[in-house]
């Protein structure tokens, strides 16, 4: 006889079988076969045969920066093409119009909450211009939602390094004040001094103890050069799988034949890298690397913000675009979007105590599907959310705050 706080019944797994889930302390204690009589629990909960899969993993969000919940702010286009020095100052002018940087970072963590995730990995701005201001502000509210959602935050220097004196510092006063990750941005272009600026990051990383998570966003072989340098500086101090690098652009716009080779230097350093599958931009051939080796997340980048007006915090609305922007069309395929919204994401991230499994944490989604590959094209809404065993989103509405 088992004892447990919680039995879920009727849950249906990712291979189809009916299975009860036991809870205990917030953990999976076990799976079982689902009717079997020999678990006692002070709670029963019937799902219904819904469709049961691990909470999502927001891989990649600005609580700082978005203006979800806030007055519509009209989208700005760079004089000339892509522009990360002119995004930043739009960014800028509308920060100082914006309503105040708590209101908006709840309203953006309760729409990813409600869509079912359960971890997450923020940046947030840390650089002469700021201060540690706008980190101070996000770890308070990452404390008021502590039981509905595990976040990271990273120190991101979204003026640069080198380029803004005294960031350096700021950066590593961050972790004093609960950063998780160093973050870092285009070394080659924005910093014009790649061996400065990753001297900095990996010092950091390396006296703190802490992973690291850099924007990479410069083109074609100049992106690639990037790379290979983060790649060998990552070996060299023995920081495979605690690297990542966002958005990586350049993968998707060289030869397959340099993306293949890059794939295999970023594999063998343990380099992961995150997608938003963007609109208007090349993105990482994501079956090429994961055939490598590279574990490839994903995250939703910016919601209504400075950057782009879209997002809507559904990380399942994002396996679907991903699979959309990829030409994912067979089952397999289509799993493998879901794998990076889900496992390779807690992966990527270094969340050890996830995933439907004996004495995981006890967090997953319920939805309206037969299957995962019909859960991607679908989106169903109407999600049920639960983080240690305990419903904080039903039927789609947070619930318990």
């Amino acid at each position: 006889m088992h004892n447990a706080d919680i039995l879920f019944r009727s849950a249906r797994l990712s291979d189809g079988t009916l299975s009860s889930i036991v809870v205990k302390d917030g953990k999976i204690a076990s799976i079982e076969p689902d009717g079997n009589e020999k678990i006692a629990a002070r709670n029963v909960i019937d799902l219904g045969g819904a469709l049961v899969v691990s909470g999502f993993v927001e891989g990649h969000i600005h609580l700082d920066t978005s203006f979800y919940g806030d007055a519509w702010k009209p989208h700005k286009s760079c004089t000339h093409g892509f522009d990360v020095r002119e995004r930043v100052e739009f960014q800028r002018q509308n920060m100082a119009q914006a309503a105040p940087m708590a209101e908006r970072a709840r309203s953006q963590l309760e729409l990813c909450i409600a869509n079912g995730s359960t971890h997450m990995r923020s940046h947030v701005m840390v650089d002469a211009s700021v201060g540690l201001e706008s980190l101070e502000t996000i770890v308070a509210v990452r404390e008021e939602y502590q039981d509905f959602i595990d976040i990271q935050l990273v120190a991101f220097p979204q003026n640069g390094i080198i380029a803004c004196p005294s960031t350096a510092e700021l950066l590593d006063a961050a972790f004093d004040t609960g950063c998780n990750v160093i973050g870092g941005l285009d070394p080659a272009s924005f910093d014009r001094d790649t061996k400065a600026h990753l001297d900095v990051i990996f010092g950091i990383a390396q006296k703190r103890g802490v992973d690291i998570d850099i924007h990479l966003h410069d083109p074609n072989m100049l992106g690639i050069y990037e790379l290979e340098e983060i790649a060998a500086r990552t070996r060299a101090l023995g920081m495979e799988g605690h690297v990542a690098v966002s958005h990586a652009y350049a993968l998707g716009e060289v030869p397959l034949d340099v993306a293949r080779r890059t794939a295999r230097l970023l594999a063998e350093a343990g380099i992961a890298i995150m997608t938003n599958a963007p609109g208007d931009r090349s993105f990482p051939p994501i079956l090429e690397l994961r055939r490598a080796g590279v574990t490839v997340f994903s995250g939703s980048d910016n919601i209504r913000d400075s950057w782009w007006p879209y997002g809507d915090g559904d990380m399942l609305g994002r396996a679907m675009m991903v699979g959309y922007r990829s030409g994912f069309y067979t089952d397999e395929d289509l799993r493998v979007a879901f794998d990076i919204v889900t496992e390779a994401g807690a992966k990527a991230l270094g969340f050890t105590d996830y995933g439907l499994r004996k004495n995981a944490n006890a967090d997953f989604v319920t939805l309206n599907a037969e299957h995962i590959p019909e859960a991607v094209v679908s989106v169903p809404k109407n999600r049920s959310v639960y983080k240690a065993g305990k419903c904080v989103v039903r039927q789609g509405v947070l619930v318990g705050k």
